[in-house]
């Protein structure tokens, strides 16, 4: 979702994550990825203004960037 907001494919995720596009993937497709790939896509999302909500009622919801509102 969050890389959808964005408008972004997966290789440009991939890119911005520093990651294989392979491993954005099975990422997105709920495979297991080592906790530092997960770390590197959050970052790569929330450099681009993304939240992640991580509690509450919307959990694991996303906010996108302002400009994206």
């Amino acid at each position: 979702m969050a890389r959808t907001a964005l408008g972004w494919s997966r290789s440009e995720l991939a890119e911005a994550a520093n990651v294989a596009e392979r491993t954005v993937s099975r990422f997105e497709d709920d495979e297991t990825v080592a906790s530092e790939t997960v770390k590197a896509l959050r970052a790569a999302l929330e450099r681009e203004g993304v939240d992640l909500i991580e509690s509450g009622t919307y959990r694991g919801g996303v906010v996108p960037p302002m400009e994206g509102r």
